[in-house]
């Protein structure tokens, strides 16, 4: 995803000036390091649940105050440093936008998202 380019388009939609206060942009990247023991990682399969992750974001994108959201996730075998998920959140107060923003973020992660991390070996 190009977030630029993305902004831009939800900037474009009709009604925007008038909805829209706060945009919240995630960029998930791999670690370089496991999140169970630190150990070095040298890649991580992505198996993302794009129908999962689409009822997610139509479910929150209901919510009072919430214009758009976007949501996409790369998958196959990345290193670190890749881009693996990017996220949007649009709407009109800070208190709309920052909640469902980490809903839609821990919704993804556990319920759509399944990755295995191939550790370095010495």
């Amino acid at each position: 995803m190009d977030i630029n380019k993305t902004l831009q388009e939800l900037k474009a939609r009709p009604g925007f000036a008038d909805h829209v206060g706060m945009m919240l942009v995630h960029n998930g990247v791999v670690r370089g390091w496991s999140r169970q023991d630190g150990s070095p990682v040298s890649a991580v399969d992505i198996r993302p649940d794009r129908a999962r992750m689409e009822t997610i974001r139509q479910e929150l994108e209901q919510r009072p105050g919430i214009f758009a959201i976007v949501a996409e996730a790369r998958e196959g075998l990345l290193k670190p440093g890749d881009d693996v998920l990017f996220l949007v959140v649009a709407g009109d107060i800070r208190e709309h936008v920052k909640a469902t923003f980490a809903e839609l973020l821990d919704r993804i992660k556990a319920e759509a998202v399944i990755k295995q991390e191939y550790l370095q070996q010495e």
